[in-house]
């Protein structure tokens, strides 16, 4: 089915990817620049202990993209083997995980709603079981407490109150998601939790944590998205509808405090111009007349600007948009269609439903909060 250059360029590509998610990992875990100065991992004994993040983290994306590929082979549907992209930003300085992810590119048409659902849904729930385990190992087998002074010793000074960003350090707040919650406190225990600010110094909650955090993204139920593939099976007639909706409440938590009513007048005259050009832009592909397309941008910037004149302490995640921005533009909020409108069968539409219930479980409204 595949050549041998095939499998040697996508051997090479996850090879590379793991290499990658080590050298990221490593820099999370212990806090040191590789091209830093001072004392860093990158020898054999640090890049041996990153393994414990890249591994897990780089294993459950491969688990995920094998579900898609074997429901693929299963419905005779030609696709690519799984492209893992490798992407560290160490040599700039900059914090990543060490891949921009992987992919698998469907290479025939594809007409029937049943296909569709199943290579949508292997995947997601494929990976979700590998991290469960993850996270499940990662509560169970925490370090003891004082681990996290190994990392930090400054934490042992009582004068200590914290880094400021002027002292070259990234506060990383990250935040809760209902599965990652209700795990800790069944699982761990309280007297080794960290806090989450710290969980990136532990690899197994931190390749969990970032593997719901994929599966939430990949199962929201837009467009093209995994998520979307289940829509378009569950609701035959109402997923264009569904994902036009799910799109919007997206965009608009994300855009949430974008312009406000405490920003100054020249500040304003600015701010709104350019978002209400980007909100087109996300748009632009949306199947809506040109007329409805600008109401609804209009009523989205009125309505975010009335809420939070309202409730002055509201905010979304403005880190959303950028994610906002490629669904709408480049892979689009809509379906392609297949004839009929044949129901799954009972135990697809079961899937489906947990589906949606791990995507409930996994999204998180704020998942990274830089400083």
């Amino acid at each position: 089915m595949y050549n041998k250059k095939e499998y040697l360029r996508h051997a090479l590509l996850f090879i590379a990817t793991v290499i990658t998610a080590t050298f990221a990992g490593g820099e999370w875990l212990f806090g040191r620049s590789i091209l830093g100065k001072e004392e860093h991992f990158l020898n054999w004994e640090y890049f041996l202990k990153s393994l414990h993040f890249s591994i897990p983290f780089i294993g459950i994306l491969l688990i995920h993209e094998l579900g898609h590929l074997f429901a693929s082979i299963h419905h005779n549907v030609k696709s690519s083997l799984p492209y893992f992209i490798p992407g560290w930003l160490g040599f700039l300085s900059a914090p990543s995980i060490g891949t921009f992810g992987a992919v698998i590119q469907v290479k025939s048409y594809i007409q029937s709603r049943k296909k569709f659902f199943d290579i949508g849904i292997a995947g997601p729930l494929a990976g979700f079981v590998i991290a469960l385990g993850v996270l499940y190992y990662g509560f169970t087998n925490l370090p003891d407490a004082d681990y996290i002074y190994q990392i930090h010793p400054e934490y042992l000074d009582p004068e200590f109150e914290g880094h400021s960003p002027e002292d070259g350090y990234i506060s990383l707040e990250i935040g809760y998601n209902l599965l990652f919650w209700g795990m800790e406190k069944v699982f761990a225990d309280p007297e080794k939790m960290p806090v989450m600010s710290e969980i990136i110094h532990f690899p197994y909650l931190f390749a969990g944590y970032l593997a719901l955090f994929f599966t939430a993204l990949n199962l929201l139920p837009i467009g093209q998205l995994d998520g979307g593939h289940i829509i378009f099976g569950l609701f035959p007639r109402k997923h264009r509808i569904i994902s036009l909706v799910a799109y919007t409440a997206f965009m608009f938590y994300a855009g949430l405090g974008i312009i406000n009513p405490f920003q100054s007048v020249n500040e304003l005259l600015i701010r709104i111009p350019l978002y209400i050009g980007f909100l087109y832009i996300c748009y632009r592909r949306v199947e809506l007349s040109t007329q409805s397309k600008w109401a609804l941008i209009l009523l989205i910037v009125a309505t975010q600007y009335s809420i939070v004149n309202i409730w002055p302490g509201v905010e979304g995640y403005a880190g959303w948009l950028l994610f906002g921005l490629l669904l709408g533009r480049f892979m689009g909020v809509d379906h392609p269609e297949v004839s009929g409108y044949k129901k799954l069968d009972r135990n697809r539409q079961i899937l489906g439903w947990i589906a949606i219930l791990i995507f409930l479980l996994c999204f998180t409204p704020q998942p990274f909060i830089m400083e």
